[in-house]
C-alpha cells in the first residue's frame, strides 16, 4: 500500500537507535544522520511544506515506546507515522537475558498502533531486521523472525504500509558481497544501509 502524503503533512519517525541515528534528544529539530535525514532531504524537494520529526531513542523496545507514546507521538498528531522497533526486544535476550515474548511484543505494538490510528494517523511499519556479521548472531533469528511476523500481521490488521526491511537489507548485503557494507554490527546501518532503507521508504510514501 502506498501512502499519499499531503503537501503540508507532519511526518514522524519513531523507533530505536536505527531511527535515532545519533540525533540529539535535546534538539527537537535534529533528524540524526540516517535514513530519516535522507527521507527529509528528499521530501524537502517534493513536499517543501511537510515537517519531518525524528523521535527515535537509542535502546528502546516496544514497551519503552509505549511509555513515552503520549508525549513523543500522540501529542504531535502526525499525519504519517513511521515505526521501526523490535530488534532490541531480541537483542536484550542475548546480551542481558531480558526476554520479551512475541505475544507481549505483539500486544504492546498493537496498542501503539491502536492509539495512533484512533487519531486518523496514516501508518508505515518497518520490519525489524538483522544482518548477521558474527556467527552467533544467526541464533538470534529464532527470536527475531517471530517479531517480523508480528509486524506483518499488524500491518494487515491495521491496513498499513509495510516496508519489508529484513529481506531488502539482506539482499543489499548479498549484492555488495560483504554485509559490513550495509551494517557494522548486524543491527546498526552504515551510510549505504541507511540509503537503501530511505529509498524503500520513499517508494511507499508519495
Amino acid at each position: 500500500m502506498v501512502v499519499q502524503l499531503p503537501e503540508s503533512a507532519g511526518v514522524l519517525f519513531q523507533g530505536d537507535s536505527i531511527t535515532a541515528a545519533g540525533r540529539d534528544p535535546g534538539d527537537d529539530d535534529d533528524l540524526g544522520h540516517g535514513y530519516v535525514r535522507l527521507v527529509a532531504d528528499a521530501l524537502a524537494v517534493s513536499h517543501p511544506s511537510a515537517r519531518v520529526r525524528n523521535r527515535g531513542v537509542s535502546g528502546d523496545r516496544a514497551a519503552d515506546l509505549l511509555r513515552r507514546w503520549d508525549l513523543d507521538t500522540l501529542s504531535l498528531r502526525p499525519a504519517v507515522l513511521s515505526v521501526l522497533v523490535g530488534v532490541n526486544d531480541t537483542w536484550r535476550r542475548y546480551d542481558r537475558g531480558e526476554t520479551t515474548s512475541p505475544q507481549a511484543y505483539e500486544d504492546t505494538y498493537r496498542e501503539l498502533l491502536r492509539q495512533a490510528a484512533s487519531q486518523g494517523t496514516r501508518l508505515v511499519l518497518i520490519e525489524p531486521f538483522l544482518i548477521p556479521v558474527h556467527p552467533e548472531q544467526w541464533a538470534w533469528r529464532e527470536d527475531l523472525d517471530d517479531r517480523i511476523h508480528v509486524v506483518r500481521r499488524l500491518a494487515k490488521e491495521f491496513d498499513t504500509s509495510l516496508l519489508a526491511a529484513d529481506g531488502l537489507l539482506h539482499q543489499a548485503a548479498r549484492e555488495s558481497g560483504d554485509p559490513h557494507v550495509t551494517t557494522g554490527d548486524g543491527v546498526h546501518l552504515t551510510a549505504e544501509g541507511h540509503a537503501v532503507l530511505a529509498r524503500a521508504w520513499l517508494r511507499l510514501v508519495r
